[in-house]
């Protein structure tokens, strides 16, 4: 889900639509998806996003 993010939005698109650090400074999936494991209010705005984006 959030490889096809990055490939249909980008980072920038992305951390306007999320506001989280690692969507903005230095991202990448690895960071991203650790972040998004210990953080729900995240994972579900990702979540939201993507079904937005399918």
């Amino acid at each position: 889900m959030l490889t096809r993010l990055v490939e249909r939005l980008g980072w920038k698109e992305m951390a306007l639509a999320v506001d989280v650090r690692c969507f903005k400074f230095d991202p990448s999936v690895k960071s991203s998806l650790q972040f998004l494991r210990r953080t729900p209010w995240a994972r579900a705005k990702v979540e939201q996003l993507y079904l937005k984006h399918r």
